[in-house]
This record gives C-alpha cells, sequence and structure tokens, in this order.
C-alpha cells in the first residue's frame, strides 16, 4: 500500500459559489469527498486541511506555513500532493524547491481553472494525475495539470490558454 499525503490550501479546486453574495469563494475543504469517488486500491491518501485560500490572498507566512507542513511530513518519506491555486502556484513551488534542496520524494502541486463540482471542472482530472504522478516521478517538486507535469522550474500559467506551459 503506497501513502501519499494530500496537503490542502484551497484555491479554484476549492470553490463554492455563495448565493448570498453571488459569487464562487473558499470557504471550507471538499476535497475529501472527491477523494471517495476515486478507485485507488493500493493508494493510502491521508489528507491535511492546512487553510482555505484564493492563491492571490496567500501570503509569505502562508508559504512558511505549508512549507512547514512539508518538512513534517517529508520525514515519512512518502510522496506529498499540495491542492494550491493556480495564480501563485509556480511561486509556492519554487519557494519548496529552495526550501528543500534534497528531496528523496515528489512534492506535486495540482489545481483548478474550474472549481471541483462546477461543470466543466477540470479538478477531478487533476487531482487524480497528480495521485498518479506522485507515485511515478523522481523526487522534485512538480506542477501537475491537464496531463502535464512540469517541473517547477521550468513551469509557468498561460492566462490565454488557461493551462500550464513550459517556459
Amino acid at each position: 500500500m503506497q501513502r501519499i499525503y494530500l496537503i490542502s490550501t484551497g484555491g479554484t479546486i476549492e470553490k463554492v459559489y455563495s448565493e448570498q453574495s453571488g459569487v464562487v469563494e473558499n470557504r471550507a475543504a471538499k476535497l475529501d469527498r472527491y477523494l471517495r469517488m476515486l478507485r485507488l486500491p493500493d493508494a493510502e491518501i491521508q489528507s491535511f486541511h492546512l487553510m482555505n485560500k484564493d492563491s492571490l490572498e496567500m501570503t509569505d507566512e502562508d508559504r512558511a506555513e505549508v512549507r512547514e507542513r512539508v518538512a513534517g511530513l517529508l520525514a515519512e518519506g512518502a510522496p506529498i500532493v499540495i491542492s494550491h491555486g493556480t495564480d501563485t502556484m509556480v511561486e509556492t513551488g519554487r519557494y519548496l524547491e529552495k526550501s528543500f534542496a534534497d528531496l528523496k520524494v515528489p512534492i506535486i502541486l495540482t489545481g483548478a481553472m474550474t472549481p471541483l463540482g462546477f461543470e466543466g471542472s477540470d479538478g477531478l482530472q487533476n487531482l487524480t494525475e497528480s495521485l498518479l504522478a506522485a507515485r511515478l516521478v523522481a523526487p522534485g517538486v512538480y506542477i501537475v495539470m491537464h496531463g502535464q507535469v512540469f517541473p517547477v522550474a521550468h513551469a509557468r500559467k498561460d492566462k490565454d490558454k488557461a493551462t500550464f506551459v513550459s517556459g
């Protein structure tokens, strides 16, 4: 049984529609509900809800909190997947890459352009692909989105194409 840690930080993947305000917003974690929909017979996913923020609102203190949680889990020797807002995902990934020079496991960051549960959401696909990538890629920090795996040092968000590209 392969253990994978999943850290939830919020972002679009976890946004919900608020009827009161008429906008989508980060209010509560919902990744666990979607994990239960997946068939993962030989994987044990242990999830941690760290925060529920839009990535544009993430601060240096928030990134330090992510780093501290990752540091605590790295000693366990299991891959780590982090759900994160796409706007500053690369920034957090590069921060983690600088913080952990000699990784023994992969750290995967993923998210969504459209919230989980919304029609046309890419969230479940990205989450599923991230869990697979965490088991297959070499140690390092990666962005996994839309069927692609990017080393974080070579990834950037292309807002016009609504995806990530190498560059």
